[in-house]
Parts: structure tokens; sequence; C-alpha cells
């Protein structure tokens, strides 16, 4: 059988692994992805055949490691956190699918969930997506940001709980501000906030703030946000937003 694994790493750290995805990750023999996420492996696995490439070569990763999953070798694709939340498994799943080439669709392709940064980082903040929420992310690299706003003010008018991913990078630098003055204008500065960098890894930081305090707040790719929503309170130091078990 021709297999291809596409596993989600979780944030990072071996303890967020699931037993699946280290099933897959021990039985591979060869691992692609981002050279980021590729230095999160655990030690054990860099005696493996290693793919790596840099940011924006999401195609030519996927590709690779499907013809390499077609030649027989069973290969696993990692992404940080879930692999079908902002990850490769869709990218895989279209491309195997015959655009590319039609021996792809020889590959048994199994998708490896992980845990996504809305949870593991809601985890470290309390539970702050205790009902529901959305999750938008603020990379323009893919999406328009006349979408991203939409989405953004969309989420505010609906009460959701809003859980931002990718708020800022070295070359995108106001897209989080702006984020701010538009769910400002829906919701209010003093709405009840909060954000984790560096979630499972070294230097980690979490907090809770306003959403005024947001746009000073020390924040980049590797942070997620929360905006909460009309119910989200504080208890002690955890951000709460509660389904009415209680009255």
């Amino acid at each position: 059988m021709k297999r291809l694994f596409v596993i989600g790493l979780g944030p990072g750290d071996e303890r967020y692994l699931t037993g699946e995805a280290v099933e897959a990750l021990d039985n591979s023999e060869v691992i692609v992805g981002y050279k980021v996420y590729i230095n999160l492996l655990p030690e054990r696995y860099r005696a493996k055949e290693l793919y790596a490439t840099g940011m924006g070569d999401e195609t030519g990763r996927c590709i690779a490691a499907l013809d390499m999953a077609s030649q027989g070798r069973d290969t696993a694709v990692v992404c940080s956190g879930d692999a079908g939340v902002y990850g490769m498994a869709s990218l895989i799943l279209e491309l195997a699918e015959g655009r590319i080439r039609e021996e792809h669709k020889e590959v048994d392709i199994t998708i490896i969930p992980g845990i996504t940064a809305a949870l593991s980082c809601a985890a470290r903040l309390g539970a702050p997506i205790g009902n529901d929420f959305a999750v938008v992310s603020l990379s323009t690299a893919l999406t328009p940001w006349e979408e991203i706003e939409n989405r953004l003010i969309c989420a505010a008018k609906g009460d959701f709980v809003t859980v931002i991913y990718n708020p800022k990078s070295r070359t995108r630098t106001e897209t989080l501000d702006k984020a701010c003055d538009i769910m400002i204008d829906c919701l209010g500065g003093d709405r009840i906030s909060g954000y984790v960098r560096n979630m499972g890894r070294d230097n980690e930081v979490s907090a809770i703030c306003s959403l005024r305090e947001l746009k000073d707040a020390d924040i980049d790719m590797f942070t997620t946000v929360f905006v909460g929503n009309s119910r989200t309170r504080i208890i002690g130091d955890k951000l709460i937003t509660g389904r009415k078990y209680l009255n």
C-alpha cells in the first residue's frame, strides 16, 4: 500500500502529539514539512529522511510528498496544530484528485488530527471558547483583506467569541491593529480579550486584557488572540465563556 500521512503536530512540544500521530511518524520513512515545523519534531525522528522547504512552497512540498508516497515510500507531511485547520490537508487532497499527476490517485491518504491553537491556547487562558466561537486568520497571503474584514464584522455582530490566527508578521504589521479597530467599532474597546504567544514552546507568554489593549501587546505570528463575546468574563486569573449551566 502507498501511504501518505498528513499529521498535525499540535503546539510543538512532544507532550501534545496524539498517539495516532506518534504511530504514523514512527512508521514513516520520509517526513516532509515547512522547515520551522520540521524543527519541532522530537529528536528521535531526526534520523529519518527529512524534506524541508521554506514559506511559500506549500504546493511544491505537497507534490514532493505525493511523489514519494506514489513510489511506495511511507511518507508524512507535518503541520503545526491541526492539519485540517489552515494546514496542508486540503491542499494534499486537492492535488491527489488528479490535477497534477494521475498516479497520485493511488496513494492512500490518512489525515491525522492535532491540537489546533484555538484549543491549546484556550486551555492556557481558562475556558474562553466554552460556547459558540469563530476562527479567523488575518493572513492576506491567500485571502483578500476585504473578506477578512467582513468575517470579523460578522463574528462580532453574531456575538461569537473570535479566535484570531496569524495576527501579525514581520511584513504584515498593521493587520491586528486594523482588526482591533473593526471589532472595537462593533464591541467597544473594553471587551474582554486575551492572547497566548509561543504555546508549548520556549518563552511562552499568556495574558488577559481588553480589546483596546491588544493593539499595544507584544504579538507576532506565533500568537493566538481571543476576543470574548458579551458573556465572557474573568474568574480569578481565568478567562471564561459559560454555557448557562449555572444561573
